[in-house]
């Protein structure tokens, strides 16, 4: 992987939300690689994994409180002694959110609001947070510019919404230092390929492997601006580390700056695996929006965020990843 920072990190500790998660662990094990003093993981496991933490683990830098960001002094015994947070622990998926509105909100804006307030509580030096492109809603002007948002299509992206909203007020009161990433289909190794929810493109994978059905929802046609996990980790590392100002308390695009098909994606990944595998389509999902793809020169021009890895490369990664797990679990 590319390094993405300049500072030493053996001085900083750093507090990882989520870290048995997909974007969360991948970000703790960068700076596990690059030295940093200490990294901290806080996360229930309702979503992580303990095959994540397995690849930290051996590092002596790295700590694990298993603990829900719904409590309070959870959260503050994780920012104790930390200099940096990176706020990654959610609930995701939009029609999840549709059957359980209320589950979505306790976590998604009351653990967001617990986490600031102890950050605050402990002088954290810099907060970033996972956001979500979902908060662009019913806004239909492409690429997707951070000034204007739409209406929001599922309790998912009002709760992300509302973290902008709490974030600000955050910022304007408390004078805590931060920002948001809206995330644009964040995607590669580690992604979680089973249960209901499951993230298209382990999904597709998965299923093209086992010629099991993959399904698509529409007709297709809708398009998503695909984002390599490296990405993902860059702008967080960046996002912490920065010195400046006018980068802070303001919410940024991660993206590629690139959309592609549903098809397309489909059509690649069997290409890639050799498969004649045929998909079965759908009725549309509710609350999911038709076409996707971000203008990134916001954090480009303040972050100096630029991706490192685009669509093809990342997905041709990433299907290798799963080839092995799979082929792994198969011989098992």
């Amino acid at each position: 992987m590319t390094t993405f920072h300049t500072k030493d990190l053996s001085q900083s500790s750093f507090l990882i939300t989520g870290g048995a998660g997909f974007i969360g662990s991948h970000i703790a094990e960068y700076l596990l690689k690059h030295g940093a003093k200490k990294v901290r993981v806080l996360d229930n496991l309702t979503n992580g994994f303990q095959s994540n933490l397995d690849i930290l683990k051996n590092n002596a830098a790295f700590e694990f409180i298993e603990g829900d960001i719904r409590n309070f002094e959870t959260c503050l015994q994780a920012c104790s002694g930390m200099d940096y947070v990176s706020h990654q622990a959610a609930l995701g998926s939009v029609p999840r959110s549709i059957k359980e509105p209320v589950y979505f909100s306790e976590v998604n804006v009351g653990g967001f609001t617990n986490m600031l307030k102890a950050s605050i509580d402990s002088n954290i030096k810099q907060f970033v947070y996972a956001s979500s492109s979902s908060v662009y809603g019913d806004e239909p002007t492409l690429p997707k510019q951070e000034n204007r948002i739409g209406n929001c299509l599922s309790p998912y992206a009002a709760t992300k919404k509302t973290n902008e909203l709490y974030a600000q007020v955050f910022a304007d009161v408390y004078g805590i230092k931060l920002m948001g990433f809206r995330y644009f289909n964040i995607f590669g190794p580690r992604q979680d390929p089973d249960g209901a929810y499951a993230a298209v493109i382990p999904l597709f994978v998965k299923n093209i492997m086992n010629r099991t059905e993959v399904f698509i929802n529409g007709d297709g046609a809708q398009t998503r601006d695909f984002t390599f996990i490296d990405n993902a980790v860059q702008v967080n590392i960046k996002g912490m580390l920065t010195d400046n100002a006018d980068a802070l308390n303001k919410v940024y695009n991660v993206a590629v700056g690139e959309n592609f098909t549903v098809n397309y994606l489909y059509q690649a990944c069997t290409e890639y695996l050799k498969s004649d595998f045929a998909a079965t389509y759908r009725e549309p999902r509710a609350g999911d929006i038709r076409d996707s793809l971000a203008d990134i020169s916001l954090a480009n021009k303040l972050l100096d965020y630029h991706p490192t890895k685009k669509f093809e490369e990342g997905l041709g990664e990433t299907i290798e990843f799963f080839k092995q797990v799979y082929n792994k679990s198969s011989q098992q």
